[in-house]
């Protein structure tokens, strides 16, 4: 049973999560990113205020330091993503960021000396033509070749950089959640997110890289509130408790599922579109992310 529990868990995150690339591109109009950041990660860790106490006793050094950590890739990952997403659209959002899939195999050589496996050198490759084609607005094969790297815009590779944080941090994730209770490793990272989300819109207001704004309007209201009660505080719950009982392989699958509820969603309440090639690039970067798992399967297991 608790097998079938956390494998429902982690598709219950990938739903959730599926949804938000709609919910906080259309905030976005009305807010800037690191004011949302704040916002929703703020709320989240008031929310988590009952279990401070708790937190504190079995606080030590070890787990401050590693709790932390795990913060930092969790605010670099969601900051640069939040970023992408005012600059690109929510579906191509959601299937860049499910690139991290493919990342982490690569990080686990350097981290955990595991080497990769076959599966996940056909699943670079497979999304590498997924992300080509994916930015192409073109219609015929030579469009596609014409447009190389021009329609790849900052958004892009925000985004892209995201899927390398979120990649990190499920690595360092899987070996430091088997070594403390989870409930403080939770709220030190949304903590740390909260704290960082603030510090950048001060930094960035200062330096006059974006002026903070936002207008507390229905459509940012409900995505923040979204965003931090189930996006942030179940899911980060759910995955923290749940994913080491799940096996990378099944882990990753799950996973792979999120830029699909992410892509539907956009259409509903965007009517966001992409070319015919695009959605090639889409069906190219899903087969990768599902063979960096399945045709590795006997070896992750």
């Amino acid at each position: 049973m608790k097998k079938y529990l956390s494998e429902g868990a982690l598709l219950l995150n990938t739903i959730i999560w599926g949804a938000t690339f709609a919910l906080i591109k259309t905030a976005l109009n009305d807010i800037s990113p690191m004011m949302f950041i704040s916002f929703r990660f703020t709320l989240a860790a008031l929310l988590l205020l009952p279990i401070y106490k708790s937190v504190l006793k079995v606080l030590n050094k070890q787990l401050l330091i590693q709790g932390v950590f795990l913060g930092l890739l969790y605010f670099l990952g969601f900051a640069s993503q939040t970023i992408g997403l005012k600059y690109t659209t929510a579906t191509k959002s959601g299937f860049i960021t499910g690139t991290f899939v493919v990342f982490t195999p690569i990080f686990q050589v350097f981290i955990e000396k595991r080497m990769p496996g076959k599966g996940s050198l056909i699943a670079i490759v497979l999304v590498i033509a997924g992300l080509v084609l994916l930015s192409s607005k073109g219609e015929s094969l030579l469009d596609v070749f014409n447009e190389i790297g021009t329609n790849f815009n900052i958004g892009d590779f925000l985004t892209l950089i995201c899927a390398i944080f979120f990649a990190l941090y499920l690595v360092y994730l899987d070996i430091i959640s088997k070594q403390h209770p989870y409930m403080p490793l939770v709220f030190l990272q949304i903590a740390v997110t909260a704290i960082g989300g603030i510090l950048m819109a001060g930094i960035f207001s200062t330096t006059g890289i974006e002026e903070p704004f936002y207008v507390l309007n229905f459509n940012v209201v409900f995505a923040i509130i979204y965003t931090a009660l189930l996006a942030t505080v179940l899911t980060t719950i759910l995955q923290t408790k749940y994913q080491k009982f799940v096996t990378p392989t099944k882990a990753g699958i799950i996973f792979s599922l999120e830029p699909i509820f992410a892509a539907v969603l956009a259409y509903m309440l965007l009517t966001e579109q992409i070319s015919n090639f695009g959605f090639i690039g889409c069906i190219l970067i899903f087969t990768g992310l599902l063979a960096s798992e399945l045709i590795d399967k006997n070896k992750k297991m």
